[in-house]
């Protein structure tokens, strides 16, 4: 079992600092803020801001808890539970920041509250400095993830699409809605002071609630797939597929199998169709040497299962066209 990536996850683990210092330090000011001023706008911000300081020590927990080594108990390590606190997450954005922002908005729009509102200097203030703090943790955000889609040479929606390691997108996607929920906030503050309606500082405050949910979906899907069980990047299952094809044992690759375990932690799962002439001794020293060849290959994989298997077999052959459309082919047929 491979041991657990260090350097990918004090990056990580800088990143959620970074960020959780900041907005610890917003949430504080945008609460006496929105005590002061009366806005609902700022008092949604302030909503946001307390729930992703939660989230930043929910982040915490799952990088120290996934990091884990394997046991007898979890023999593939704990690395997914590192999905299942960052979907925390984003069940935490929506129950703590967007109900909470959809209320204060309601509550504004219907006349519940009033629409009295004292000294916005001070809200502007506070605006003006959360955003610049939350510029700095959203660009340690951003340098991490874009650093490792060029590792991955993948452009940056691609990347987040496929990564494995949710963190950074996490707090990256966190203080992208921050920083866009300010410009709410101060356009509802605005535009409340200019009119003396307050029912713009309640659309404010709506518009902030729609933003986090869909920020809480999508980091609730990415990490909703991951925890199914993602197929490894196409391009490691190619790689694979390839070397496999080019054993000289091997006379056909009848399925793969490729399961993201962690971040940056593979399993992969293989059934072959090894020649006829070779002997048991022969086919199990051949597994022990591709399956080293494909770790040495690619640091992510952890696991490797290689099977012999008939490649004639109606049940397997029926399950494979089932996942894949089709019979795996020999390289040979496909160039």
């Amino acid at each position: 079992m491979g041991e657990p990536r260090e350097e990918p996850d004090n990056e990580s683990g800088l990143t959620v600092l970074l960020a959780f210092l900041a907005n610890l330090g917003i949430a504080l000011a945008k609460i006496v803020a929105a005590l002061i001023t009366g806005s609902a706008s700022m008092a949604a911000e302030a909503a946001h801001s307390v729930a992703d300081t939660f989230n930043e020590v929910l982040l915490m927990v799952g990088l120290r808890r996934s990091g884990r080594p394997a046991d007898r108990r979890h023999p593939f390590g704990y690395g997914k539970e590192r999905y299942i606190w960052t979907l925390l997450v984003a069940v935490a954005i929506f129950g703590m920041g967007a109900l909470f922002s959809y209320y204060q908005g309601l509550e504004t729009l219907i006349g519940a509250r009033s629409g009295a509102e004292s000294d916005p200097l001070v809200g502007y203030i506070v605006l003006a400095v959360a955003f610049v703090l939350e510029a700095v943790s959203w660009q340690q955000a951003l340098r991490q993830t874009r650093a490792a889609a060029r590792e991955e040479s993948l452009p940056l929606l691609a990347y987040i699409r496929r990564t494995d390691e949710p963190t950074a997108i996490s707090v990256l996607l966190e203080d992208s809605a921050a920083l866009v929920g300010l410009l709410l906030a101060f356009g509802g503050l605005g535009l409340h002071q200019a009119t003396g309606s307050a029912v713009w500082d309640g659309i404010g405050s709506v518009l902030i609630g729609v933003l986090l949910t869909v920020v809480a979906l999508v980091l609730g899907r990415i990490n909703l797939n991951l925890l199914i069980g993602n197929q490894a990047d196409p391009r490691i299952v190619d790689d694979v597929r390839a070397r496999l094809h080019a054993a000289p044992e091997v006379e056909w690759v009848v399925d793969i199998v490729t399961m993201t375990v962690g971040a940056d932690r593979v399993l992969v799962c293989a059934r072959l169709d090894f020649r006829d002439a070779l002997t048991a001794a022969d086919v199990e020293r051949a597994c022990v040497r591709m399956a080293r060849e494909l770790r040495e290959a690619h640091e992510e994989i952890d696991e490797v299962f290689l099977e012999p298997v008939p490649r004639d077999d109606p049940e397997l052959r029926e399950r494979v066209i089932a996942r894949y459309g089709r019979t795996l082919r020999p390289k040979q047929e496909e160039a």
